[in-house]
């Protein structure tokens, strides 16, 4: 019997911004997006321990929920859920609990139809979408 695979996902290169990663939800950002973002972010920086958080909008707990399935699956990794919250409170928390990446569920300002990835590094200091983009793709 033949197996049929999934075409692979290509990364959309339009939702990687200057600050953050931003696209209409679900057209341009959605679980599976988000998973394969993170999980190859993780597999380049190697982290040991993860903070993530999300914001209030409706499409928020479907993307956190797919960044945290993703981590959780990577051995020798804390991953710590935080919940919702607002942007500087996630730096905060980033910074407070010494957590080497930190990723937030939000597309900031941006209308509703909108949501996105906030990603830090030690001491809550940002990573560009750009800078993302070519470490994912590198």
């Amino acid at each position: 019997m033949a197996t049929i695979s999934k075409p692979a996902l290509v990364l959309p290169k339009g939702i990687f911004k200057a600050y953050d990663i931003r696209g209409l939800y679900p057209g341009e950002i959605n679980a599976r997006t988000a998973a394969l973002i993170v999980e190859k972010l993780a597999g380049k920086l190697s982290p040991k321990k993860v903070l993530i958080g999300r914001d209030a909008r409706l499409s928020s707990p479907v993307l956190y929920g797919a960044l945290k399935k993703t981590l959780l699956k990577r051995k020798g990794q804390k991953v710590i859920s935080a919940g919702i919250m607002t942007t500087p409170m996630f730096y905060f928390l980033v910074n407070y609990r010494g957590a080497d990446l930190g990723i937030m569920v939000t597309a900031s300002h941006n209308p509703k139809e909108y949501n996105g990835l906030k990603i830090v590094r030690q001491k809550a200091i940002p990573i560009s979408g750009e800078d993302v983009y070519r470490l994912v793709n590198s």
